[in-house]
C-alpha cells in the first residue's frame, strides 16, 4: 500500500527553462548554446552542471551562484514555472488520503521559493536543507524518515533515472518514472528504468489515474 507520494522538483513539478536561461545570461552566452550543451551531457549520462564547465572550465559553480544572488540575478520561481498538471494532481492525491512530499536536489533558496508557491503538499524540502543530495542513499533514508512509513509504502516520482528512479528503487521505495524534460524523454525506454519503475507515466494526471485504479 502506498501511503506517501514524494516528488522530485526540476522537470517533474517545475520547468527548468528559467534556470538555464539565467545561467546563459550570467555567462553571456546564447541561451541555445546552454540548452544544447545540457542536452549533450544528458545524453552522455553526466551531471547537468557539466554543461557549465564546458562553457567555463575553471568555473566555481557555488561562487558563481552566490555572485548571481548578490547581484540580484539569482534563483526565482513563480506560477509560470509550475507545470499545469501539478496542482490538480497533488491536490487529488491528498484528497485520496496520501501524504504528499516534495523533495529534490535544490538549494536552500529554492526551498524557500517552492514553499512560497503554496503548493498542495504536506512537506517541501531540498537537498540543500537536508545536507545530502540524490542519488546518495542517505537522501532517501531521510525521505523515508520524514514520510513516517516504511520505504515500501513511499512512492518516489521523478524524471531522472540516475537521481530518481534507480536510487529510489535500490533504497526500497516504490518508483514512478515521468516522461518529462530531457532526462525523462531520453531515458524513458531504458531497460533499467523499465525494470525499476512501478509506474511509467507521461503526466502527473496519468499517475493519479493509475494510483486510483
Amino acid at each position: 500500500m502506498i501511503r506517501t507520494i514524494a516528488f522530485d522538483v526540476g522537470e517533474t513539478l517545475v520547468r527548468d527553462d528559467r534556470y538555464w536561461a539565467s545561467w546563459a545570461d550570467w555567462l553571456r552566452v546564447p541561451r541555445h548554446t546552454v540548452s544544447a550543451l545540457v542536452g549533450a551531457v544528458v545524453a552522455q549520462g553526466k551531471d547537468n552542471a557539466e554543461a557549465l564547465r564546458l562553457l567555463r572550465p575553471t568555473i566555481d559553480i557555488a561562487s558563481a551562484y552566490q555572485a548571481r544572488e548578490e547581484a540580484g540575478r539569482g534563483e526565482y520561481l513563480d506560477e509560470t514555472d509550475v507545470y499545469e498538471d501539478v496542482r490538480p494532481a497533488l491536490a487529488a492525491l491528498r484528497d485520496q488520503g496520501a501524504r504528499v512530499i516534495i523533495a529534490g536536489n535544490q538549494t536552500v533558496r529554492a526551498g524557500e521559493l517552492l514553499r512560497g508557491l503554496d503548493l498542495p503538499a504536506d512537506l517541501i524540502a531540498t537537498s540543500g536543507e537536508w545536507g545530502v543530495a540524490k542519488p546518495a542513499p542517505a537522501f532517501f533514508e531521510r525521505l523515508v524518515t520524514e514520510a513516517g512509513v516504511p520505504a515500501a509504502e513511499v512512492l518516489y516520482v521523478g524524471d531522472h533515472p540516475q537521481n530518481d528512479t534507480l536510487p529510489a528503487h535500490t533504497a526500497g521505495l516504490r518508483t514512478a518514472h515521468l516522461r518529462r524534460g530531457p532526462w525523462g524523454h531520453l531515458w524513458a525506454d531504458d531497460p533499467r528504468v523499465i525494470e525499476a519503475a512501478d509506474y511509467r507515466v507521461d503526466s502527473l494526471t496519468d499517475l493519479t489515474a493509475a494510483l486510483t485504479r
